[in-house]
């Protein structure tokens, strides 16, 4: 994913982990735009600056803002750290347009890792991450704490399940650690008992 080249990727998987969310929002947005696929994952973990109290206080003030005679037409107030991302990226591409309709639709959002994703390889935002942007010293919440608070009733279970993902990781990561080093330790033994036949083998290797 290289911002502004022909370089893309067939699919990007961002791991959403304490990355700020305006930030992570407009990089993601403009990927989008340029024609790449991405899948933002665990946004439950995205970082908002500003405190708890302070960042459900304009929440609840975003909540009033409804239509007087029909609150079903929106503006549609979405709870879940995924959706509320999604919002964000979709107010920075022009959506209404088939340009803008085709970039959002190229993006995939979740909370959690659910699989395939787990199996690939994630990436992050340098630009956007919290311990790069915000001060030292500066509050900050997460946006699954604020969106438990404001009526998001799936934390503690997202939660649980990346408990049991992070376990079976671990299992997979040391199973991989394992076979790499009877790798290493095969090749050396091949090597002992080829000796010499090293020398003609290296000149037909590529």
């Amino acid at each position: 994913m290289v911002c502004g080249s022909a370089v893309m990727a067939r699919r990007v998987v961002i791991d959403a982990r304490h990355h700020m969310l305006g930030r992570l929002a407009s990089i993601v947005a403009k990927e989008l735009l340029s024609g790449q696929r991405v899948v933002v994952v665990r946004c439950e973990e995205i970082a908002l600056s500003g405190g708890l109290v302070r960042q459900k206080m304009k929440f609840l003030r975003f909540l009033r803002k409804r239509m007087n005679t029909k609150p079903s037409h929106g503006p549609i107030h979405f709870r879940a750290p995924a959706k509320i991302f999604w919002r964000t990226v979709r107010g920075m591409i022009p959506h209404k347009t088939k340009r803008g309709a085709a970039a959002l639709a190229r993006l995939k959002v979740f909370e959690g890792v659910p699989p395939p994703y787990d199996k690939l390889k994630r990436m992050v935002v340098p630009d956007a991450l919290k311990v790069l942007r915000l001060q030292k010293g500066h509050k900050y919440c997460l946006l699954g704490q604020l969106s438990k608070e404001v009526g998001w009733n799936h934390y503690d279970t997202i939660k649980e399940l990346e408990e049991k993902r992070k376990e079976k990781s671990k299992v997979a990561y040391e199973r991989k650690k394992q076979l790499a080093k009877l790798r290493v330790k095969a090749e050396k033994v091949v090597e002992e008992k080829l000796g010499s036949q090293l020398d003609i083998l290296a000149a037909v290797k590529y």
